[in-house]
């Protein structure tokens, strides 16, 4: 009995032995540590659809971070609401040995709001817990279960989600209960893959290993848009209370209008009948838009409510009416209501915001696209969109944050995907007027005009709004290569109807100009220098992106100090590629002693193999150049 008590102990150390050496992190693969943070070692995700409106995930991921760098790849954190409960949730942390250091459950995860406003509307709530590392590498494995009554939003499958992470092992199995119930799926970026794919009858699964880490490029696309992924949705689903059958975007759009619409747009009559009043004698729809979106942005605020965890639902209008602020879904939803008060139509849109444009993927509908919304508003075969969130914008401009980008429109015969207004190349343009006087100790003073228009409107015309400190402190690092600047008066002129913003700037500064000896050496372009150049690779991996054009336009006068003669100038430029075209001319008024200088730079939206970055990095090389010429002066003999 000593005996075989003395195997069976020796056997249980063993095994735990064995269990804590598998996520030792000493002898992990070259492979995997290449341009790699962190290592994720098992991602695992199993999903069982129980039926319409039963679901759940049983999640377990362990990541090997290699250095401080690789901690925000090692997320421990969820999210529910009351539809979702968390059934199961722990941490476990490793050394570089792979022996368990802490244990992290559920009571110890911090309980916060999900909205990074304040929350008026939803209750929902993420768990998360802050891991302080004491050394470096270190394991951390967190697994999680989850059951929840919506399955509207099947969460993509990312087998590789980070730059700087390799993946070890990477698995996903979604079971169903019937053929009702059979996910639809869409396979992107496969190629580069050896998966394992198994389709039986009532399961589903993924199976691929060793994945190496992608480093970060230059000016690459969004890593969502070169990743291996799949996405997945249901056609019969459950969400926040209401089931759908849903195989395409025109039914989720009528989906979305008649079970989260509907019924919300009702208004006090005191309200609809300021609103008509402010419109009376007003016929054109164009121009009763423009006054009820004034009308919204003068009486509400935006507060934040995310609306990937809220949901589609909007408050209702008479809510927002009352209390004088919402989300963007409330905002957007109260402007659609009285926009209706006053016979103009308008369309609830729902987009993926932010500065990368996002399209929403016109084969594959589901909720899970879109984090912002907006209206559209038809007018003569076109739409105008509007931000109701936004208490600055001018009507029907919406700027970098949803602009040129595929997005569902909700309209009364359905779902549609619509691109949005396109800020395109010259329409994002600047002009820049200026006079400019230096002297012979190598000051410069004079004034600067600036107009500005589309994508560059949007970066400029809050100046506005801001203190004086503010506004120099814009300036001194908008002109970064004038040493010793002082701003003296300023001038700002937004033309809300034409979107653009026009500012005139008095400057100086003392010593802009070099001297040595009895000569002066200055850089010609005082006012729009431009010293971009991408970064330099030996072997680039991926295409590369220019999301949004440009046109900067310079016209200069500078007046030279008396007594100096030009003894250098930089010659006339004239380059023209696929990427944008440079100009620079340069003329001397001997008489009024003078120099004209006109600058013209275009940048072209568009993508681009990577075979072609070499040539764009050289075009920007040579605009970096030719923004640094500088002039020689020399003293003329007594």
């Amino acid at each position: 009995m000593r005996f075989l008590f003395l195997l069976s102990s020796l056997c249980c150390l063993f095994y735990a032995s064995a269990q804590e050496g598998v996520y030792q992190s000493l002898l992990l693969d070259k492979s995997l540590t290449e341009n790699a943070d962190a290592v994720v070692r098992l991602d695992q995700m199993d999903v069982n659809v129980i039926s319409q409106s039963q679901m759940t995930y049983t999640a377990k991921k362990v990541v090997t971070v290699l250095s401080k760098s690789g901690r925000e790849h090692a997320r421990t954190v969820i999210g529910y609401d009351k539809e979702t409960k968390i059934k199961k949730l722990e941490v476990f942390v490793y050394d570089r040995l792979g022996k368990e250091i802490e244990h992290i459950k559920k009571k110890d995860f911090q309980d916060v709001s999900a909205a990074d406003g304040f929350s008026l509307y939803i209750d929902d709530r993420l768990l998360y817990y802050d891991y302080k590392p004491s050394q470096y590498p270190y394991t951390l494995s967190f697994t999680y279960e989850i059951e929840t009554t919506d399955t509207g939003v099947l969460r993509p499958w990312y087998f590789q989600s980070s730059y700087m992470t390799s993946v070890e092992k990477s698995r996903y199995s979604l079971k169903y209960s019937s053929n009702a119930l059979k996910p639809v799926v869409k396979e992107v970026n496969l190629a580069s893959l050896n998966v394992v794919k198994s389709d039986e009858t009532g399961h589903l699964t993924y199976i691929t290993d060793n994945i190496p880490a992608i480093k970060p490029e230059s000016l690459s696309p969004g890593l969502a848009k070169i990743v291996p992924k799949l996405l997945l949705r249901l056609p019969n689903f459950h969400y926040k209370g209401h089931n759908a059958k849903v195989d395409d975007w025109k039914q989720l759009g009528t989906w979305i209008d008649r079970e989260l619409l509907q019924g919300r747009t009702n208004l006090p009559e005191a309200t609809m009948n300021k609103v008509k009043g402010l419109v009376e004698g007003v016929t054109d729809d164009l121009e009763k838009a423009k006054i009820v979106y004034k009308y919204v942005q003068d009486n509400t605020r935006y507060i934040s409510v995310q609306i990937g965890i809220g949901g589609f639902q909007p408050i209702s209008a008479i809510d927002v009416d009352r209390v004088k602020y919402g989300d963007c879904k409330g905002l957007s939803n109260y402007t659609k209501a009285l926009l209706e008060v006053v016979g103009v139509p308008a369309y609830y849109t729902v987009i993926e915001a932010g500065n990368d444009k996002v399209d929403f993927d016109t084969e594959f509908a589901d909720l899970r696209q879109g984090n912002h919304a907006i209206l559209a508003i038809p007018y003569k075969d076109s739409y105008y969109w509007i931000d109701c969130t936004s208490q600055v914008h001018p009507f029907g401009f919406v700027g970098d944050f949803t602009d040129d980008r595929k997005a569902l429109v909700v309209t009364p015969n359905g779902g549609e995907i619509v691109k949005t207004v396109a800020y395109l190349n010259e329409q994002n343009s600047q002009l820049t007027k200026a006079t400019y006087m230096l002297t012979s100790q190598g000051s410069i003073s004079g004034e600067a005009s600036i107009a500005t228009q589309g994508v560059q409107y949007d970066n400029r015309f809050r100046l506005e709004t801001q203190n004086r400190e503010d506004v120099i402190d814009h300036y001194k690092e908008y002109w970064d290569n004038i040493n010793n600047l002082t701003i003296g008066n300023y001038v700002f002129e937004n033309d809300r109807d034409a979107v653009i913003f026009k500012e005139t700037v008095a400057f100086e500064a003392v010593n802009y100009a070099s001297i040595s000896g009895e000569r002066i050496l200055f850089g010609i372009n005082a006012l729009n220098k431009n010293s971009y150049v991408p970064e330099r690779y030996r072997n680039r991996k991926q295409p590369f992106e220019i999301q949004r054009g440009f046109l900067d336009e310079d016209d200069f006068l500078i007046q030279l100090p008396e007594g100096f003669t030009i003894e250098a100038l930089p010659k006339d430029q004239e380059t023209d590629t696929e990427f944008g075209r440079y100009t620079i001319s340069i003329s001397h008024d001997s008489e009024a002693n003078t120099l004209a200088y006109k600058r013209s730079l275009l940048v072209k939206k568009g993508s681009y193999a990577k075979e072609k970055y070499n040539l764009y990095r050289d075009f920007r090389k040579q605009v970096a150049r030719g923004d640094k010429s500088q002039v020689v002066l020399i003293k003329n003999n007594p």
